[in-house]
C-alpha cells in the first residue's frame, strides 16, 4: 500500500510539472509596448510544454516552431524597418496578445549610480524637461536590482515598458533620456532604453564567469560563492560581530532622554555654535564618528505660511534626519544624495519655527559639504540656512575590535552575480548597442580595470552574438578636492584605463572631465553627459561623418628642451575654450618629478615646455582628481581627454 502511495505522490508531481508548462510563458522583457530593434533579427523567446507548436504572428507574417525536451523555444523574426505600433499574437495551448509594439533602436544602458540616476533625482535642474516630455516613442524598461551568486538566470521577476511622458519620464535614467532624446530627435525613429543599473558597483560584478575566465582570483571568488554553506556561514559570523560591536555601542541621547531633542518643548542645555555648511571635523570636533545634532531657529513671515514648501540640505556625510517643529520632515540613510525634503501642509507657522537635524557619520569626517544650497522654500519666499548653527553630540561610536566588513559578503559586488541575474536574463533581446557609465567602485585598481573592460566588452558581445555591438562609455568626469600642484591621481589612472580600451574595435568614450562638481560624485549635469554619448552614438553605431569626441593623446615626440603633442579628433582644429594659455600641463625629465608647463597650438599640436626642465621626457595632461582648468578642446567644443606619456 505505501508503494503504491509513492507511485501516486509521483505520478502527482509529475501533472503538476507538466501543468507548469502546459501554457506559453515569455519572459518579462518582452510584453506590451516593447520597443524592438529594427534593420537586425528580432529574438523573442519563452517557455511552454515539451512539444508545444508554437505560432507568432507579427506585422502581417506568421511564425513557427516547435519547443524542445526542456520546453525552451525562439523565434527569430527577420530585419524590419522602424514604425508600429503593432499588435504581436503568440499562440500554442494558450493565446498571449501584446499591443502597442513599436520597432526602432534598442539601448542597453549599464553601469552604477551615475547610469542609475534618474530625472526624480535632477528634477530642479530639469524641471522643465519633466513638465514637457512628451515622447511616446522613448520608452524604458527599468530591470529591478538583482542578484545571483549561483549562475545565470533565464528571466526577471518584474519590469515594464513605460513611455516618456510627463511625470513617468521621472524613473527615467537622466543620462540614457538625453542621450535617446537626441538619438530620437536625429533619426525620428523609436529608442528603446534597457535600464539595468545598480550604485556603487564594481565591473566584476557586470561581467560572467566565462568572461573573467583570465581572472583566476576572480573565477576563485565565484566558486567558493557557489557554495550555499561557505556563504551562510559568513554571514552567521558577520552577524555575531554586529550583534557584539551594537550591544558595545552607547545609545543616542538625543533619542533616549526625558524629552528627545528634536521635541517642540526641548529646552536646549550645553549646546555649542558650528557653522553650516562644514565638516565638524574642520571645527574643533576631533576624529568623532557617531551621531552630532544640529538646531537652529528661523522666522517666517506670513508670507510663507500656507504655501507648498521644500527643505534643500545640500549634501550630508552621511546620514540624517530632518525635524520642523518636532515633526520629522525626511531623512536619507547615505551620503551621495541631494537632501531635497518636501514639507508637509501644517508643519510650518508663522514666527518661530525650529529646525532639527539628526546627522549620523560612521567614518572619516561628517557634516554638511560645501558648495550646495541650504535654503527653504514657501511660495516665492526663501531663507538662507547656510551660517550658525547649535550643535550637541548625541552618540560616540566605539571603535571596532573587528570589522564585520571583513566577514560579510555584498552580493552586489561579488564577480558575475549582477551579470546573473540583471544581463543573462536579457542577452536573447535583440540590441542596437550598450552604454556603461561605471568606474568610480574600481578607484584604487586602475591597472586591473584596463583588464577588465576590454574582457567585459568581448565578454557581453559574445553573450548577445550581435557580432562587434557598439560598445560607448563615460570617462569619469572630474571629482574631490583640486590640487594646485601637479600630483598623482587614481581617478585619473582610472580614466587612463577607460582612455586604453579605445583599442577595441567598435567603441567610444565620452569625455566628462569639464561635467563634474567637486563635492558631489553623482553631479547634476546629466543632460551634457548623454548628448556626448550620443554624438559618440552618431559615430559609433550610425556611421555618421561628424565630430564626435575631443582631442584624444596620439603621441609625443621631444626637440631639445620642448616636446610636441600630437592628437586624434581635433575637429576643426584644437583651441584653448576660454582664450587663456592653456592649463593643466606639466612637464618632467628622467626623474619624473612633474612641473606646471608652458603650452602652446600650433596646428594640430601642442608644444610643451619649462625652460627648468632642460631635458624633458613626458608630459601630463589634466592629471588630477579635479584638474582646475582643463581648458583644451576643439573648435567644435569637445575637450581633450586626460594623458599622461609618462607609462
Amino acid at each position: 500500500m505505501k508503494r503504491v502511495l509513492i507511485i501516486w505522490l509521483l505520478l502527482a508531481q509529475l501533472i503538476i510539472a507538466e501543468k507548469s508548462f502546459s501554457q506559453i510563458v515569455l519572459p518579462q522583457i518582452v510584453r506590451d509596448s516593447m520597443v524592438l530593434q529594427r534593420d537586425a533579427t528580432i529574438n523573442v523567446w519563452g517557455w511552454a510544454s515539451k512539444g508545444e507548436k508554437v505560432t507568432i504572428d507579427f506585422n502581417k507574417k506568421n511564425f513557427k516552431t516547435t519547443t524542445g525536451k526542456d520546453g525552451k523555444w525562439k523565434i527569430a523574426l527577420p530585419a524590419m524597418e522602424a514604425g508600429g505600433p503593432y499588435t504581436m499574437t503568440i499562440s500554442g495551448k494558450n493565446k498571449i496578445t501584446l499591443t502597442n509594439i513599436l520597432i526602432g533602436d534598442v539601448w542597453f544602458c549599464s553601469g552604477q549610480s551615475n547610469m542609475v540616476h534618474q530625472l526624480n533625482i535632477h528634477d530642479v535642474r530639469y524641471a522643465d524637461e519633466i513638465v514637457h516630455a512628451n515622447f511616446p516613442e522613448i520608452r524604458q524598461f527599468l530591470i529591478p536590482t538583482l542578484t545571483s551568486l549561483q549562475g545565470p538566470k533565464e528571466n526577471l521577476p518584474s519590469g515594464f515598458w513605460n513611455a516618456a511622458i510627463g511625470e513617468a519620464v521621472r524613473p527615467f535614467s537622466a543620462v540614457a533620456y538625453f542621450f535617446a532624446k537626441q538619438l530620437y530627435q536625429k533619426y525620428h525613429v523609436p529608442i528603446g532604453i534597457i535600464n539595468a543599473s545598480v550604485g556603487g558597483t564594481p565591473i566584476e560584478a557586470w561581467t560572467s564567469e566565462e568572461g573573467l575566465k583570465d581572472f583566476p582570483d576572480l573565477v576563485s571568488t565565484i566558486q567558493k560563492n557557489k557554495d550555499t554553506n561557505y556563504i551562510n556561514s559568513q554571514a552567521r559570523i558577520a552577524l555575531a560581530m554586529n550583534a557584539g560591536r551594537q550591544n558595545a555601542t552607547v545609545q543616542d541621547k538625543g533619542l533616549t532622554g526625558p524629552l528627545p531633542w528634536y521635541e517642540i518643548n526641548y529646552i536646549p542645555k550645553g549646546w555649542q555654535t558650528i557653522a553650516v555648511p562644514g565638516y565638524w571635523e574642520d571645527q574643533g570636533i576631533s576624529n568623532l564618528d557617531g551621531v552630532v545634532w544640529y538646531r537652529k531657529e528661523i522666522d517666517l513671515p506670513a508670507s510663507m505660511v500656507g504655501k507648498p514648501a521644500k527643505v534643500f540640505l545640500g549634501r550630508i556625510v552621511d546620514a540624517d534626519v530632518l525635524y520642523i517643529n518636532g515633526k520629522q520632515v525626511g531623512a536619507t540613510t547615505y551620503l551621495y544624495p541631494q537632501r531635497r525634503y518636501p514639507v508637509p501642509a501644517g508643519v510650518l507657522k508663522e514666527g518661530k519655527n525650529i529646525v532639527v537635524v539628526k546627522v549620523t557619520n560612521n567614518a572619516g569626517k561628517g557634516g554638511f559639504v560645501s558648495g550646495k544650497p541650504y535654503c527653504l522654500f514657501a511660495g516665492n519666499d526663501t531663507i538662507d540656512l547656510k551660517g550658525y548653527w547649535q550643535y550637541k553630540v548625541g552618540e560616540v561610536s566605539i571603535p571596532k575590535t573587528g570589522s564585520i566588513f571583513g566577514t560579510t559578503i555584498n552580493p552586489q559586488n561579488q564577480p558575475a552575480a549582477l551579470y546573473n541575474a540583471m544581463v543573462a536574463p536579457v542577452t536573447n533581446y535583440t540590441i542596437k548597442g550598450i552604454l556603461w557609465y561605471q568606474g568610480e567602485s574600481n578607484i584604487g585598481n586602475a591597472t586591473g580595470y584596463a583588464q577588465l573592460q576590454p574582457a567585459q566588452i568581448n565578454d557581453w558581445r559574445s553573450k548577445w552574438q550581435q557580432g562587434n555591438l557598439p560598445f560607448l562609455w563615460v570617462q569619469l568626469p572630474n571629482f574631490m578636492d583640486a590640487n594646485y600642484l601637479p600630483s598623482e591621481s587614481q581617478w585619473a589612472e582610472l580614466r587612463e584605463a577607460q582612455f586604453k580600451s579605445l583599442s577595441v574595435p567598435h567603441t567610444g568614450m565620452a569625455v566628462a572631465i569639464d561635467l563634474g562638481e567637486w563635492n558631489d560624485i553623482h553631479p547634476d549635469n546629466k543632460k551634457d553627459v548623454g548628448e556626448r554619448l550620443a554624438l559618440v552614438a552618431e559615430k559609433v553605431a550610425y556611421g555618421e561623418n561628424i565630430v564626435y569626441s575631443g582631442p584624444l593623446f596620439q603621441s609625443a615626440s621631444i626637440d631639445g628642451n620642448k616636446i610636441t603633442l600630437s592628437f586624434t579628433n581635433t575637429g576643426a582644429g584644437l583651441v584653448s575654450k576660454d582664450g587663456e594659455p592653456l592649463s593643466e600641463f606639466a612637464i618632467a625629465g628622467a626623474d619624473k618629478k612633474f612641473v606646471w608647463a608652458n603650452a602652446i597650438i600650433k596646428g594640430n599640436q601642442v608644444i610643451v615646455w619649462n625652460d627648468t626642465v632642460t631635458a624633458p621626457l613626458y608630459v601630463r595632461y589634466a592629471w588630477a582628481d579635479n584638474p582646475v582648468n582643463p581648458n583644451l578642446y576643439n573648435k567644435d567644443g569637445l575637450p581633450a581627454s586626460p594623458f599622461r606619456t609618462d607609462q
